[in-house]
């Protein structure tokens, strides 16, 4: 789930860049209301994308999954769980990030509500004229001009000639259901309420929504006068992030600027097409990277670990997360010592992952937990590769104690060399990562002398 929310952020961004970059200041407002709409939906969308022809072009080094086996004390073995399981106290573990976004979520849903209320405040007000296009209520000592759906808001205070350029700038909000657009990313800041570029998004469409009324009121205004009346207008506003708000002082600048721009030429259209190789270029990106695991074959179990202590093997490869089974990646998987004859690859896979459980149980010096004092559950995770040719290389660790993690790679360091795996013909290297539960259970307290009793 992490890595998919950074590519959606990574994406978004990109396409942000573009947008200030080369569209900004193009006069082409109805194309890049489009462009800011869609593309926070394609940046979620992609990497949920499956693409064969794109997965099927794998970088030099691939990744593949192996079941996982849980070793218990006493001989007791569990099999098929996913992968990353862990002993049930581990289950009990409060999901902090679950948490948090929760939290964030119900107080940017606080504020969304609390935005309506004001809005309420608004709607209380009677309204002074109704068509079948728009609603026109006016809000009683007050300047403001303002949009929502279809209806406007203006203050009595406003003077008749204002009130006349308003109202047509805000009926082409009306028309184009520009609140619409807003409510969208509303919506969207909600549930990705941690997300900063969604609030960049939704400024930048803010500001095309003017752009757009101001390019209808001149078509029937002359464009000094209008911006002199920009200009020379009071300014009242509320604090909505979802309607179209006439005075926004911070917007006046670049409306007038807009105004006086001529306007861009049809070849600058061809900009937009620059939407297309920077798809491409991410559904490659997301065809290629890694991410989640799946599951395999259930492996036969392997030999219980030294009594009274608990080592759990989690054998496992990541995977690209848009592949649908671990045997569409490689097209063999390494071949551990002693599994040569075997007939499938199915087979191989099964074989070497007890190979590798077998190996790991034999040799991981289960004493550890009482010569450094720790008890209970012990995360270690070791990533290794298995080259091209067929040697265990590039051992890494991450344990709560550097000598647990020092024994992990002493381990797998001495792990056998095995036939590499094979992908479209040529061998290619593959990516393990290996976690290991090392549960070591609280001593026993002593017991009491009973001496000296009668």
């Amino acid at each position: 789930m992490q890595h998919y929310i950074i590519q959606i952020i990574v994406f978004q961004l990109i396409f942000l860049l573009v947008y200030e970059l080369l569209l900004k200041k193009e006069t082409f407002f109805t194309y890049n209301r489009v462009y800011l709409l869609i593309t926070p939906v394609i940046a979620i969308l992609l990497p949920l994308l499956k693409i064969p022809l794109l997965q099927s072009a794998l970088p030099a080094e691939t990744f593949t999954m192996l079941p996982e086996v849980l070793i218990g004390g006493g001989g007791e073995v569990q099999t098929g769980l996913s992968s990353g399981s862990v002993a049930p106290e581990a289950d009990q573990t409060i999901n902090w990030w679950l948490l948090a976004y929760g939290a964030g979520f119900l107080f940017s849903l606080g504020i969304f509500f609390h935005k309506f209320r004001v809005l309420k405040q608004l709607f209380s007000h009677e309204p002074v004229l109704k068509t079948g296009e728009m609603k026109i209520i006016e809000v009683p000592g007050s300047t403001i001009a303002c949009t929502f759906y279809n209806t406007v808001f203006l203050g009595s205070e406003l003077s008749e000639k204002e009130r006349e350029q308003i109202l047509s700038h805000e009926l082409v909000h009306v028309r184009q259901r520009h609140t619409l657009d807003l409510l969208f990313f509303e919506f969207l800041k909600i549930i990705f309420w941690f997300n900063p570029l969604i609030y960049i998004y939704q400024s930048r469409i803010s500001t095309i929504h003017e752009f757009l009324a101001d390019a209808g009121v001149i078509k029937n205004v002359e464009k000094r006068t209008y911006f002199e009346q920009l200009l020379n207008s009071a300014f009242s506003t509320e604090d909505i992030s979802f309607i179209n708000q006439f005075f926004n002082h911070s917007l006046i600048k670049k409306r007038i600027v807009m105004l006086q721009k001529n306007k861009s030429k049809s070849t600058s259209k061809f900009k937009f097409l620059i939407i297309l190789p920077l798809m491409l270029a991410m559904l490659t990106y997301v065809a290629c990277s890694s991410g989640k695991s799946v599951s395999s074959t259930q492996a036969p179990p392997p030999p219980p670990a030294a009594p009274g202590t608990t080592v759990t093997v989690t054998e496992t490869i990541e995977v690209d997360e848009n592949l649908p089974i671990p045997f569409a990646v490689v097209e063999q998987v390494p071949v551990f010592p002693g599994c040569e004859n075997l007939a499938t690859s199915k087979e191989q896979k099964e074989c070497m992952s007890n190979k590798i459980t077998d190996f790991v149980s034999r040799n991981f010096n289960t004493n550890l937990g009482k010569e450094l004092g720790v008890t209970g559950i012990n995360r270690i995770y070791v990533k290794f590769k298995v080259s091209k040719d067929g040697e265990v290389t590039s051992v890494e660790s991450r344990a709560p104690h550097p000598k647990l993690g020092a024994e992990a790679e002493r381990v797998i360091n001495i792990l056998p060399n095995m036939e590499p795996a094979v992908h479209n013909g040529e061998e290619v290297a593959i990516l393990y990562s290996l976690p290991i539960v090392f549960n070591v259970p609280e001593p026993e307290p002593e017991k009491e002398s009973k001496e000296g009793q009668n």
